[in-house]
């Protein structure tokens, strides 16, 4: 009766732990023994992509091989499948099972790839070396069109050369320093601009400018009843002590106002439970897993504010989604246009850029970019000046206001 043995799954392995099975393009070897192996991995070890690559060299006495788990020469069942291979111990009769990697080796021919390279040359680019190939095996149509592409060349440097010229001019009649003052308006603008909601200048209706359901889609909307219902259902005690947390003015304005329509009501909730995730997230540089345990977010909306207002970062091997400073601008923008559809259209800034720990001029700067007309209350006479709201206002109206950069130049200190 033949011997029984026991199947035992290895502990958890490593990507340097895995064994390496190797086949031969060009068939087996009769003498394995006789090979000697060799592994190399990639020494950029924080890199998730590259710690894994691996080399695995083989070499006899009359011939090399090569092979890799990456590059042209990948092969494609590594991506597809999971390969193990069993390791039996004959003493105690139990077989640990590994993961394993395949690898396809290849021959390598001493002084193929030496040749190769001496025969081309380093200098030229591939358009060159095709067109060498063309003017001596080519075609007498591909010849032609050779010659037609060289005329037009010779065009377009003629014309290379014409603005070069233009360009020269204007800057002599108009001063370098005037250039760059426009061009650093206009990078700035463009910047920002790339931060915006989606908008809709030529709208007929204000709500339609800035689009609710570009802020927020159906799907997303409907996935907040529950955290708009908690939102709604909080008491004076509770709105109060939110408040004295800071960073909620605007959230806890609108939650103590709630209007008595159902639908404004329920909208109202949903919205505020949104926008205090916002303003929480423009307060961070890390986002990690517990910050979506605390608030108790719907998955749709995790993926919403990870996909839109965080950016990618590697560190120590591990990808983390960070809160840079464009984001946080976009966080502002975005919050404003919420805000509008909130307050018929108007927006307290001041209680904005406090909650967002912005400075004003750059919540006047986002404001302005979106088109939105600013406003402040006049001040008048008389001895309760002091008790006047000095907060600043921004509000849709069409058409939409296209403001003029301003740059501060700096003064030139006199010598004296």
């Amino acid at each position: 009766m033949a011997a029984s043995c026991k199947v035992v799954c290895c502990e958890e392995e490593r990507e340097s732990d895995k064994a390496i099975i190797v086949q031969f393009s060009n068939g087996f070897t009769n003498n394995a023994e006789r090979l000697d192996f060799a592994t190399y991995k990639n020494t950029d070890e924080n890199n998730p992509r590259k710690k894994i690559r691996r080399i695995v060299v083989a070499e006899s006495e009359r011939l090399s091989y090569f092979g890799q788990n990456f590059g042209e020469d990948l092969m494609k069942c590594n991506n597809l499948c999971r390969y193990y291979v069993g390791v039996l111990n004959k003493e105690t009769m139990q077989m640990e099972m590994h993961s394993a990697q395949l690898f396809n080796m290849q021959p390598v021919i001493p002084g193929e790839a030496t040749q190769n390279e001496m025969s081309q040359d380093t200098t030229l680019s591939y358009r060159e070396k095709v067109d060498s190939l063309i003017e001596a095996f080519g075609t007498n149509k591909q010849k032609r069109a050779l010659s037609s592409r060289r005329l037009n060349q010779v065009g377009s440097d003629a014309l290379h050369h014409a603005v070069a010229e233009a360009a020269s001019s204007v800057i002599d009649n108009k001063g370098l320093e005037a250039l760059q003052q426009e061009v650093a308006e206009t990078e700035s603008q463009g910047s920002l601009s790339l931060h915006l909601p989606p908008c809709n200048p030529d709208a007929d209706k204000q709500e339609n400018v800035y689009p609710f359901e570009e802020l927020l889609s159906s799907v997303e909307f409907a996935a907040l009843e529950a955290s708009g219902q908690k939102m709604a259902a909080l008491s004076q005690e509770e709105l109060q002590k939110l408040k004295n947390q800071g960073g909620n003015l605007c959230v806890v304005k609108h939650l103590e106002n709630m209007p008595s329509a159902d639908d404004s009501r329920e909208k109202t909730a949903r919205c505020a439970f949104y926008l205090a995730l916002l303003i929480k997230l423009s307060h961070q540089k890390i986002v990690t897993r517990k910050f979506w345990t605390e608030e108790g977010c719907p998955r749709v909306i995790q993926n919403k504010m990870l996909r839109t207002f965080t950016v990618e970062t590697y560190n120590n091997g591990r990808v983390q989604n960070t809160v840079s400073t464009s984001m946080r601008a976009k966080i502002a923008a975005h919050s404003l246009a919420l805000l509008l559809h909130l307050g018929d259209m108007t927006v307290n800034l001041s209680l904005l850029h406090r909650d967002l720990k912005i400075t004003e001029p750059r919540m006047l700067e986002i404001a302005k970019s979106m088109g939105l007309t600013l406003s402040k209350p006049a001040r008048s006479k008389g001895d309760d000046t002091q008790l006047q709201d000095e907060h600043r206002y921004a509000t849709l109206v069409l058409p939409l206001i296209k403001y003029d950069k301003f740059v501060e130049r700096r003064k030139r200190k006199k010598m004296h």
